[in-house]
């Protein structure tokens, strides 16, 4: 999987590919305004690690001290980034039944494609920020999570392969209040290509 290496250097923000400026039921307008937010958790990323470089260690407190909440919003910040690169790369596909590795370990796992897309549906309605699909490695199956932040509710040892973002700025745009046909939109403009890339560069065992 195509993901930044977090090396305390200054990263870029990734281009969209083309196909996500073009998605059936989730605007142009309404993407541009969401890749937008992703380029300034890229750009907070970069200036809180810059800020780390000259913090003074022996001032940490957990009551209140710099260190604490510059790492606090780190976690969000590089959640954000992590998050998001993940739910723009693997849009632009013609959505549909998942094929291939992915169809086979949701079969699996949740019994049907049918079961997987209604917990998934649920656990984004049930969620605040985002809803993922992620491969546990220590239960070595796929589950959906829910979060209510970028860094809220992390498993450790879980790699995700679906992130659904619930944010209203992903989709109020489009749709204000109807969380429920963006997930719709969400489902039917997945590329299926992309999350079965993943989980053969993962190694993820079908």
């Amino acid at each position: 999987m195509s993901t930044l290496a977090f090396n305390h250097q200054e990263i870029v923000a990734r281009e969209l590919r083309p196909e996500v400026l073009e998605l059936d039921g989730i605007s142009r307008a309404s993407v541009e305004a969401h890749y937008k937010l992703y380029e300034g958790y890229v750009a907070k990323r970069n200036e809180i690690l810059g800020k780390l470089e000259g913090i003074d260690l022996s001032a940490g407190n957990q009551v209140y001290s710099e260190l604490r909440a510059l790492k606090v919003d780190l976690t969000f910040a590089i959640g954000g980034v992590k998050n998001h690169e993940i739910y723009f790369e693997h849009l632009g596909g013609g959505g549909g039944d998942p094929d291939g590795a992915i169809g086979g370990l949701i079969e699996r796992d949740f019994g049907s494609v049918a079961a997987w897309r209604d917990d998934l549906r649920a656990t984004g309605m049930a969620g605040r920020g985002w809803a993922w699909t992620a491969y546990d490695w220590d239960e070595e199956r796929l589950f959906n999570y829910i979060g209510d932040a970028q860094n809220t509710f992390p498993i450790w040892n879980a790699t995700p392969l679906v992130a659904l973002d619930v944010y209203e700025h992903a989709y109020f745009l489009d749709y204000q209040t109807d969380r429920a046909s963006y997930i719709d939109a969400f489902f039917d403009n997945l590329d299926w290509r992309v999350v079965n890339d993943w989980v053969a560069r993962y190694r993820i065992e079908t």
